[in-house]
């Protein structure tokens, strides 16, 4: 089984490449990667992040859900802005708010290799920016405006709700 990378390594700042075809082995990457996301709590993983330069992530932002796999993933259009606090499973216990677009449209194929156009707002678009980044070898600390020590996260999520029923 793979283990999450940390930083300082060098492929999380390197740009992946292209998957060119879905082979067993990307496959079992694919399920290694959500093994690993969910043991982490996480709710978006990269390939980067398992030790692999494959174009490949995946984000689950509710245990329900299914996962977004998303293979070659591509935002082809940004909408608006939104500054939200941030972490990241391979960069452990650093978090921070980062501006992201508040909606895109992105293209990608699953991992039955059909094609898909999807519009996503709000956390999802936030976690589906994050994990892009990360394929493209930028991690969210490059972005960070203010740095949120994890004592105080609870206090910015409450913050962050009584702004939102303020509006």
């Amino acid at each position: 089984m793979r283990e999450i990378v940390l930083v300082p390594n060098e492929i999380l700042t390197t740009p992946t490449v292209s998957v060119l075809h879905l082979t067993d082995d990307i496959l079992e990457l694919i399920q290694e990667m959500k093994d690993l996301m969910v043991e982490h709590d996480g709710v978006g993983i990269a390939a980067p992040q398992v030790g692999s330069n494959l174009r490949i992530g995946i984000v689950q932002i509710d245990p329900e859900d299914d996962f977004l796999v998303m293979i070659n993933p591509k935002i082809k259009q940004i909408n608006g802005k939104d500054i939200f606090v941030e972490g990241c499973l391979s960069v452990p216990g650093v978090f921070g708010t980062v501006e992201r677009a508040e909606s895109i449209l992105l293209t990608f194929t699953n991992e039955e290799g059909d094609q898909y156009e999807m519009e996503a707002d709000g956390y999802l678009a936030r976690a589906i920016q994050h994990e892009i980044d990360h394929l493209d070898g930028v991690l969210f600390t490059d972005k960070i405006i203010d740095r949120i020590q994890e004592e105080d996260l609870e206090a910015y999520y409450e913050e962050y709700e009584r702004g939102l029923q303020d509006e």
